[in-house]
């Protein structure tokens, strides 16, 4: 197996009396999708948070391609290649699709939003942005302003923004969240095109989708890891079906 490029160990965050890292430990091999799955408030958001520096963990400790980051900001993760997106889109709606993702390049470059003018026009910002729509399929709604977008097109602008850096690691936080039946297999697609360029790290509600798609899958239930395996193997265990998959199921199927 390939060395990992994501390793955490331990890793520890409380809320309170809510336990939501408990002890949890994962790698994630360089190349892989790996999905994390489980019940709501098994603390996958929370995990998504620490790994991307959004919130520092109590315990435990973060490495990625080789580097200790636990302790390290947003954008010093961002500027060693990690890259994430959000449940909820956070876009700018009066302002065209390129220059959404303009400004993200711009902002991965290292350069204050005060100059985003200068996004409109800077072909080593435009160039760049306009590959990264390119990968998502949207090349052709480049001009249009963001509020124009369906929601569908809303979570593919927001996964060309997060490529705008070219990331080497991804973390995608359900990504299909309010999508309809075409949408989420369009997303599908994309993330398997994807993954072949990329590693991800996937949180996602969709079993359908993770399965699709995931090389290796880790079970959250109350912030702690119950099983890592690949997709055969977590569809056929029984502890993950009682805790988890059962109801997934029963909710979706």
């Amino acid at each position: 197996m390939s060395e990992a490029l994501l390793q955490v160990d331990n890793l520890a965050k409380r809320f309170g009396g809510i336990v939501a890292s408990d002890d949890l430990s994962l790698s994630v091999t360089s190349g892989e999708l790996h999905a994390v799955i489980g019940p709501n408030g098994a603390g996958k958001t929370t995990l998504i948070a620490q790994l991307s520096g959004q919130l520092m963990p109590d315990a435990g400790h973060i490495r990625f391609a080789g580097n200790d980051i636990t302790s390290l900001p947003m954008y010093a993760r961002s500027a060693l290649g990690l890259a994430r997106s959000f449940q909820i889109t956070s876009l700018f709606l009066d302002l065209s699709v390129l220059d959404n993702v303009a400004l993200a390049v711009q902002a991965h470059a290292g350069h204050s939003f005060r100059f985003w003018r200068n996004a409109r026009s800077e072909p080593q910002l435009r160039d760049p942005a306009r590959a990264a729509l390119a990968r998502v399929g949207l090349s052709e709604r480049a001009e249009l302003p963001a509020s124009a977008l369906s929601h569908g097109e809303h979570r593919q602008l927001e996964l060309a923004m997060a490529l705008a850096g070219n990331p080497r690691l991804l973390l995608l936080d359900e990504p299909m969240a309010g999508l309809g039946p075409e949408e989420s297999a369009r997303m599908v697609d994309m993330l398997r095109a994807l993954k072949r360029e990329l590693t991800i790290l996937l949180v996602e509600h969709d079993m359908e989708a993770v399965f699709a798609l995931a090389d290796r899958i880790t079970v959250l239930v109350y912030g702690r890891v119950i099983t890592t395996g690949a997709p055969a193997d977590i569809r056929a265990n029984a502890d993950v079906r009682d805790a988890y998959l059962g109801e997934a199921e029963a909710t979706h199927g």
